[in-house]
């Protein structure tokens, strides 16, 4: 007798929300002094993986980073905190938001300041490394609703401009990086 493959269950975002918290230090530094982009960035993957990870009950692998905005610099001696959860899913894939917060070491009574964002897209994924089915994400609140409906925009101009690029390529070049 086999088994048939059915949806899993959805999960509401409030699930799948994690946040990893970590000090700067020097070894993280670029030539300007602050923290390099490319430390924010494997921090922000890091939380971002975590979240899909438990959102889909299993391993889910970075597919793209549709966006990252850095707002401000973070130094030396700041306490970083990235906040993501799931934002979409799709069959396979999901959308994840984070949020990147630091407080800064000099005045910590001050509220955390703004230092980036970022959207995410994982595709969850079985022992083999082939695509798995994900459970539907279920929004919570209004804000839930709306990052849920920003993230189909986002998908749509994802795969629009894949769809422009690959038409105005032609079939014999499939290239990424062009």
């Amino acid at each position: 007798m086999t088994e048939q493959l059915s949806s899993p269950a959805g999960k509401p975002t409030s699930y799948s929300r994690v946040t990893l918290s970590r000090i700067m230090t020097a070894v993280d530094v670029n030539l300007y002094g602050t923290v390099h982009g490319g430390v924010l960035m494997k921090f922000v993957d890091d939380v971002a993986g975590a979240s899909a990870a438990r959102h889909s009950g299993g391993t889910a692998v970075t597919a793209a980073i549709d966006e990252i905005v850095f707002a401000e610099p973070v130094r030396v001696g700041d306490l970083v905190h990235a906040h993501a959860q799931v934002n979409w899913t799709g069959q396979t894939s999901m959308e994840v938001g984070v949020r990147v917060v630091a407080e800064r070491w000099d005045s910590a009574e001050d509220a955390p300041i703004l230092v980036a964002t970022a959207y995410l897209v994982f595709v969850g994924v079985d022992v083999a490394g082939n695509p798995r089915p994900v459970r539907p994400v279920l929004p919570e609140t209004p804000t839930d609703e709306r990052r849920f409906r920003e993230a189909e925009i986002r998908r749509e101009h994802r795969l629009a401009r894949r769809r422009a690029i690959q038409a105005h390529r032609g079939a014999g070049d499939s290239s990424v990086a062009g």
